[in-house]
């Protein structure tokens, strides 16, 4: 029986299959404890457009300024976690949203308040609450919204969220949910990769255009420890009962 963490980014959670399903359910009756921690940059940026929100940048970061933060825990809360809840209820989950404030599940301290804003790095990690959720066989569906002690949300980085969950629960996978079956190297999806191997493939051009953010972004999950993440498509079966089918990233130096 082992702990998954699945990162889910907004990008795809319209796209998720039944057939993704279908092997997150193999994962669970295999006896597995399932994680989910997800973004929803696009619609966010739907809806900070519907209310006209100028975004602010400093050195290429977007700021989180208190309006963008209310919109973003808005659309995080009520409409994205609201969707993959019901998607994972519909195929036989008993799922729970949670936002990463809520309980101080996600623990975070400032950035930089003057030049991000409203922008955390995780501290701490309430993994009590997360094991009682699991050991009832629940999952949770969490937000990367973080509360501050001082009670002040944060929006942090959804990436690192799953990442820092994964490492308090001491979970046996990390999984980064994309459009794609993994990284493809001669049009066939590599099993396994080292961290400075996927640099290498970057670097040649391998892998290039909308592949490099899904591939950095998963790798950004190995700075903050993981010894490894993997890469799976959330348009097919990415577990058969008895094997992964994705590329895992190994954080060898």
């Amino acid at each position: 029986m082992g702990k998954i963490v699945i990162k889910c980014g907004g990008s795809i959670l319209d796209e998720l299959t039944s057939e993704f399903f279908t092997g997150l359910k193999l994962l669970q009756e295999q006896g597995n404890q399932i994680i989910f921690v997800h973004g929803g940059g696009p619609d966010i940026n739907q809806m900070l457009t519907m209310y006209e929100v100028e975004p602010e940048f400093y050195n290429g970061l977007r700021k989180t300024t208190e309006q963008t933060l209310e919109i973003a825990e808005l659309v995080l809360s009520g409409r994205t976690n609201r969707k993959l809840v019901q998607k994972l209820t519909m195929h036989g989950f008993q799922a729970f949203g949670i936002n990463g404030s809520d309980v101080g599940l996600l623990q975070a301290e400032y950035i930089d308040q003057d030049s991000l804003g409203f922008v955390g790095e995780i501290v701490s990690v309430n993994n009590k609450m997360i094991t009682n959720f699991i050991q009832d066989g629940i999952v949770p569906v969490i937000t990367p919204i973080a509360i501050h002690r001082s009670g002040q949300k944060l929006n942090v980085n959804a990436d690192y969220a799953a990442a820092a969950v994964a490492q308090s629960i001491k979970a046996d996978q990390c999984i980064f949910v994309t459009d794609v079956a993994g990284i493809m190297v001669n049009q066939q999806v590599v099993d396994s990769l080292e961290k400075t191997q996927v640099e290498r493939l970057i670097e040649d051009g391998t892998i290039y255009g909308g592949m490099i953010p899904k591939v950095t972004s998963a790798m950004s999950a190995l700075e903050k420890g993981l010894s490894s993440v993997m890469i799976v498509s959330g348009k097919a079966t990415f577990f058969d009962g008895n094997g992964w089918k994705g590329t895992k990233i190994i954080g060898k130096e």
